[in-house]
């Protein structure tokens, strides 16, 4: 199994949740995070005053995968988060050693599907 860390920009993630789910993807943890990387953040005017915002809001989507899924949903994700152009986010990816449904104490891959 492995878990896959994706940050990406929050417009993208609508198009990604239902490229997931059609994927059949069927557990995600998602949360909006701030983060600063190349982008170094940008400048901003609020009543005539210049102000820099050095952390940009961000779309943070975690889940568990078998690996055998694992370089279709790197491609997924991929493609609904391409611009081309700086800050477009991070995919990490981890090695999982146990993963246990607490309601049914299934294990591994049967506690994630």
């Amino acid at each position: 199994m492995k878990k896959v860390e994706a940050i990406i920009r929050p417009e993208h993630f609508q198009t990604l949740r239902k490229r997931l789910e059609s994927f059949g993807v069927k557990g995600l943890t998602v949360s909006e995070v701030a983060g600063c990387g190349k982008q170094k953040g940008q400048e901003g005017v609020f009543r005539g005053n210049k102000f820099e915002v050095t952390l940009l809001p961000k779309v943070k989507i975690e889940m568990v995968i078998g690996e055998e899924q694992l370089d279709e949903i790197i491609e997924l994700i991929t493609e609904c988060s391409y611009t081309g152009k700086v800050g477009d986010g991070k995919i990490f990816v981890f090695d999982v050693q146990e993963a246990i449904r607490i309601r049914t104490k299934e294990r591994g891959v049967e506690a994630i599907s």
